[in-house]
């Protein structure tokens, strides 16, 4: 069993915090704990959060292709080696110690807000939604992607920008029906679309060396290096997504730990098998782009396990869409409870208590992008949610110094200076895509550029929201607050 450095539930919080921070001050925490202590039997328990986190951070080997075409078997097994230690680890230790400490409505957002300041916060916010626009419409775009291998009639004309719509709207719904509905589908979900990897990884080193001179489908991808680096870090990204349901986990406090760490594991084993299994057979890393998989599983095992493969994509692109519905929905419900948006994106669904307004209006965001392309769609993901990342980083060292006696059950080791050097080798990572979003053109502007007038979009957003009267911390009152029933 994993064992992690718990520390003593008696620890008291620092008086003062009582008086400084008070619950008018912070109404989404108020109200978030509230339900929760209504609310257990509706709670996720731990492997329906790993199954969840599994498909808000990965899905499976499905969008790895890149990463070996760019760097090659041998790079592209050492940067999904080193990929989860220098940016995933962090993270987890990262989401491990603020989420049990601090499980609120809309996760990140309650810990920067709380640790930085109301500016940040709603900057944190502001960076984690318009990179969820990116972000969510690049896995409509994979479904539709691995349909078309079975289907070569789903990607002519409009069909696909339909397909990928079609999903956004039945991913929707299902999150209106609650958490509970996404956390048991989330553990089946992983099943089936595993089942496929686990074969290649047991047929592929039967044939070594086979398939030295296979010929597989032509590719246009441009893919580099660098380029394979930045994929392997989306690959590896999104572990603060699963904070943002921390009123709906029961004992979040022990569970999200154990999740993070357990989901970490899961995840680079699900990438580096199944590469490592192909390598065995010689074939060319040339033959790897976006949903190749399915053209090497009938290498492998015939056309039989291709379509295993070409379901267990669309699982996984559909999988990982449901989960961060889930995730990004709830940042603006926090963000109404806190007066920073309208209060419309704080009412429930009266079945389920799923932000449907929410829910509805990012969906809208969403299915916007569909169609940008996946290489242009990863490159402002990850430039957006790396600067977010960056203050989540921000928000552990400053809550150390502020709240030195906050209860925090799980400790990111090294004290103020482990704290403080956690976040390097994220940052350092988060270069990397600066660099390479440099070179970038979307819709015909220097991506750095272009990610920089969104980034720049949240200060002028943040100043027209307080300018014309709004204020932080005015939500509604707790007593007004329905209670969540998953």
């Amino acid at each position: 069993m994993l064992r992690l450095p718990w520390r003593a539930k008696t620890a008291r919080r620092n008086k003062g915090l009582a008086t400084s921070l008070r619950p008018s001050s912070f109404p989404a925490e108020l109200l978030a704990n509230r339900a929760h202590k209504k609310n257990h039997a509706a709670s996720l328990t731990l492997w329906p959060l790993v199954a969840a986190t599994f498909f808000m951070v990965s899905g499976g080997a499905y969008g790895t292709e890149d990463i070996v075409r760019g760097a090659g078997f041998g790079r592209g097994i050492v940067i999904l080696l080193l990929t989860p230690v220098l940016w995933s680890l962090p993270t987890a230790f990262l989401v491990g110690e603020l989420a049990s400490a601090l499980p609120h409505e809309g996760g990140y957002y309650a810990w920067v807000r709380r640790g930085l300041g109301n500016f940040w916060g709603f900057q944190e916010a502001w960076l984690s939604l318009v990179a969820s626009i990116f972000d969510m419409a690049i896995y409509p775009t994979l479904f539709v992607a691995y349909l078309e291998r079975l289907l070569p009639w789903v990607g002519r004309g409009h069909r696909g920008l339909i397909v990928g719509l079609a999903v956004i709207a039945i991913s929707a719904g299902l999150n209106i029906l609650g958490v509970r509905a996404i956390g048991v589908s989330s553990v089946w979900l992983f099943l089936i679309l595993s089942a496929p990897f686990a074969l290649i990884v047991i047929l592929a080193p039967l044939k070594p060396g086979a398939l030295a001179g296979a010929v597989t489908s032509p590719s246009s991808s441009t893919v580099g290096l660098l380029g394979g680096i930045l994929v392997a870090m989306w690959n590896y990204m999104g572990w603060d997504s699963a904070s943002t349901i921390a009123t709906e986990v029961k004992n979040p406090q022990r569970i999200y730990p154990r999740a993070m760490f357990l989901s970490v594991i899961v995840v680079a084993i699900s990438y580096i098998l199944p590469v490592s299994a192909m390598w065995i057979t010689g074939i060319s890393s040339s033959a790897f782009a976006t949903g190749s998989w399915a053209d090497l599983a009938a290498l492998v095992g015939g056309p039989w396990l291709r379509i295993a493969l070409v379901l267990g994509g669309v699982v996984s692109a559909f999988g990982m869409l449901n989960a961060l519905v889930m995730s990004y929905s709830r940042l603006p419900l926090a963000m109404a409870q806190d007066g920073m948006l309208p209060g419309a994106f704080a009412k429930l669904y009266p079945k389920t208590g799923a932000p449907w307004i929410a829910i509805l209006f990012c969906a809208a965001g969403w299915a916007l992008c569909l169609g940008l392309g996946f290489e242009r769609l990863v490159t402002l993901d990850v430039l957006l949610s790396g600067a977010s990342v960056a203050l989540e980083f921000g928000a552990l060292y400053a809550l150390r110094v502020k709240e030195p006696d906050l209860v925090r059950p799980f400790r990111v080791p090294g004290g103020l200076p482990g704290a403080a050097l956690i976040g390097v080798c994220p940052l350092l990572l988060l270069g990397v895509s600066i660099f390479y979003s440099a070179g970038e053109r979307i819709l015909g502007v220097n991506g750095l550029l272009f990610g920089t007038i969104l980034i720049a979009a949240g200060f002028v957003a943040y100043t027209a929201q307080f300018a014309r009267g709004g204020t932080a911390g005015a939500g509604p009152a707790a007593s007004e607050s329905p209670t969540p029933r998953d």
